[in-house]
């Protein structure tokens, strides 16, 4: 791949000399390459425009070190003869300018422009399954009459139109031109292209019998009807001279119940002044803009692209049944993803209904159509059941891999990942790298921090995160904007906390984990600050980051190395209780039974039972503090204790061990083990007002299944429990 780099009219101290460990670093670089580092241009996007069509007709992928001008660049590459289509050789664009290119310590900054190409050229990820919707143009517009009127204005040449009124006043046009509704909205559910309205409706006038003749305007002495054709039931005397008026359309009933009614539209705009959903990310296709003049011509022009036609989006999500561990025996255990979800895009299914027979496995339902690719469920997911696909976290671990190796190899140091939304976290990115240029009191981008562009900054967590320690990150930062929603910051902030601990538990020193809240370019000054803050202690020996397609996989790699390079760990790490996907269980052995429900209940395999003997074992490094155990326990004799142990070097962890035993309790005909003492007297106790378990009888409850049996047909004139 060729790089064309500019130094933006002189505005970056970019050389070819400065530039030699960028080309040095790129060269050791898997799939990156170092051709055209030996020319620095100065105005590429004007003056030297014909470097870049030479490129262009060259037929080599081509990486141009410019966002500022991208549209300009694809637009010239279309229009140069000899020059391959866009579908055949895309232009890649990376932006080395405001991200340190016009920092204050830029002249220090070759490892980090290493980095940002490097990663650059990597390939792009496998394309996702994709989400269908289709729109056939029918559109809701719920408000007031003005409102909605001026609103069907701008929408009546492409949308099919049904206005409803939720309240009387204003004015409709005299023209019937769209089909309009009066009610109060009772529900709305759905999505672009399937939505449903249901409204109920208690005024006297039917507007699809109404004419407009204004005959009933005339003839109210209160003036309680006006041009919305809606009657002021607070101001109406009952004097019925608007019935009279309309007795031949026979519009105006006060007599007449309640109406419900519910239609499916496509596309929804609501100007109320309280929206319909609630939740932070409301379905596609729904634009609540209540009075905001900027908000409804945002609305009509997405509304108008929407209006007809088939519509993809990716499927960000995959969810695996069988690592969940939402349910079991329609018992709850992890909530996170549910919870996190600021489009309500997942719900709990942990009925057994619609299951194979035999089958205690709930799980969830996620709703693609919904989901708007945050990832956050993925993040807050202890077992790895929902991953993130846009990308998956194997191609977010090579793009990291690759930034890291080729900053180090370029001979960085203590560097620092800057997580960002590809929208507004980018856009403060490029205000901040704006204001170092022309105020003298704004540091810029560091050398030492990378930002790495993200769809959604909830998107990754602990696992990536501390890959990339392992990986010789300093740091890992979080830009959050006005975009995430305050799940996504809690869920984040729940899961920074977790990995801070087990460093410090390792005895890393410094704060290695940190989310920015930022607003605006109002808070450029504070976000300036926050990057130059000093960089954490890391590994000694850095470790390529290896991140797999399992969660657990990738957080046992990183915790394995980590642990290896510890300056001073500790046996045993309390973790806070919110958010930790390790840990382990405290069994009352005064309490448990051993009638080892839990581990029937448990997902991950990490309690077993023993064949041999009454034991129940556990192996802590599958636990994922779901508490399907403790929920499940029919003597509550189970509580979650998040901690990482990592005695004998983390093996320790690795093995079954014996959380609780009993000496068997053995039949009294055989000899034959077969239960506990604490669990046989427990069913004698239970049973013992049974009438199939009275006198002789009842020593069948002390014997094996195989010797009750032989007892039961020794003696066939007694009642049999199958006769009962």
């Amino acid at each position: 791949m060729k790089t064309l780099i500019c130094d933006c009219n002189r505005t970056m101290p970019l050389t070819p000399q400065s530039l030699a460990p960028v080309s040095q670093a790129l060269a050791k670089t898997p799939l990156a390459s170092a051709e055209g580092l030996e020319t620095v241009h100065t105005l590429l996007c004007r003056r030297e425009a014909g470097a870049f069509q030479r490129a262009a007709t060259s037929g080599e992928p081509l990486l141009v070190a410019c966002t500022q001008e991208s549209r300009l660049f694809l637009a010239l590459a279309e229009q140069t003869e000899g020059a391959p289509s866009l579908a055949e050789r895309p232009i890649r664009f990376v932006n080395i300018r405001e991200s340190g290119g016009w920092s204050k310590d830029a002249k220090a900054a070759a490892p980090k422009l290493a980095a940002l190409l490097a990663a650059a050229q990597l390939p792009d990820p496998e394309p996702v399954a994709t989400v269908g919707y289709r729109s056939q143009g029918r559109c809701l517009v719920i408000g007031g009459a003005d409102a909605a009127a001026r609103a069907a204005a701008m929408l009546a040449d492409s949308l099919e139109l049904t206005l409803l009124l939720d309240r009387a006043g204003g004015a409709l046009p005299q023209v019937r031109e769209q089909a309009v509704q009066a009610g109060r909205l009772t529900r709305l559910a759905g999505w672009l292209g399937a939505f449903k309205a249901e409204w109920e409706s208690s005024n006297p006038i039917d507007l699809d019998l109404c004419t407009r003749c204004n005959a009933c305007i005339d003839a109210c002495p209160e003036g309680a009807i006006d041009f919305s054709y809606q009657i002021d039931l607070g101001a109406c005397r009952s004097h019925r001279d608007c019935v009279k008026a309309c007795a031949a359309a026979g519009a105006i009933d006060f007599q007449r119940a309640p109406q419900r009614s519910d239609a499916e539209f496509d596309l929804v705009l609501d100007l109320r002044e309280a929206p319909a959903f609630s939740m932070h990310q409301p379905p596609q296709g729904y634009f609540h803009v209540g009075a905001d003049e900027r908000k409804l011509v945002a609305a009509v022009l997405e509304l108008r692209a929407l209006g007809r036609g088939e519509f993809e989006k990716p499927k960000y999500v995959q969810y695996r049944p069988r690592l969940c561990a939402h349910s079991r025996n329609e018992r709850i255990g992890c909530s996170a993803c549910i919870e996190v979800c600021s489009a309500r895009a997942i719900r709990s299914d942990a009925s057994r209904k619609g299951k194979a027979k035999g089958d205690s496995a709930g799980g969830i339902v996620v709703e693609p159509h919904l989901c708007v690719g945050c990832g956050a469920c993925s993040t807050v997911c202890p077992s790895g059941a929902l991953a993130f696909g846009y990308p998956g976290a194997v191609d977010q671990g090579k793009r990291w891999r690759t930034l890291l190796g080729a900053y180090a190899r370029a001979g960085g140091k203590d560097a620092a990942l800057l997580l960002h939304s590809e929208g507004a976290g980018a856009r403060i990115i490029g205000e901040l790298g704006r204001a170092a240029r022309t105020d003298a009191g704004i540091h810029g981008v560091p050398a030492r921090v990378l930002p790495v562009a993200l769809w959604h900054t909830a998107s990754t967590g602990i696992e990536l995160w501390l890959a990339a320690i392992a990986a010789g990150a300093s740091q890992v930062w979080v830009l959050l904007s006005e975009e995430e929603a305050p799940e996504y910051r809690e869920a984040l902030a729940e899961q920074m906390a977790v990995a801070q601990a087990i460093l410090a538990g390792l005895g890393y020193r410094g704060e290695h984990f940190k989310c920015i809240a930022v607003r605006d370019a109002r808070d450029l000054a504070e976000l300036d600050a926050a990057l130059r803050a000093p960089a954490a202690q890391g590994v000694a020996q850095p470790a390529p980051l290896a991140a797999q397609a399992e969660k657990r996989a990738t957080l046992e790699i990183a915790l394995d190395h980590l642990l290896a390079q510890a300056p001073a760990p500790a046996e045993s790490i309390e973790l806070p209780r919110a958010g930790a996907p390790l840990g382990t269980l405290a069994v009352d052995g005064g309490k448990c039974t051993l009638c080892l429900s839990c581990v029937g209940a448990c997902p991950e395999g990490a309690l077993l039972d023993n064949p041999e003997k009454p034991q129940l074992r556990f192996i802590e490094k599958n636990c994922v503090q779901c508490g399907l155990c403790a929920g499940t326990c029919p003597e509550d004799a189970i509580v979650l204790q998040p901690r990482l142990w990592l005695a004998d070097g983390g093996k320790a962890r690795k093995t079954a061990r014996v959380l609780a035993e009993a000496e068997p309790y053995r039949c009294i005909r055989c000899g034959k083990p077969f239960g506990t003492l604490r669990a046989i007297e427990a069913m004698m106790l239970k049973l013992a007002g049974h009438s199939a378990f009275q006198g002789e009888a009842a020593k069948r409850l002390q014997m094996c299944g195989d010797c009750r049996v032989i007892d039961i047909h020794s003696n066939p004139n007694e009642t049999k429990i199958t006769d009962l």
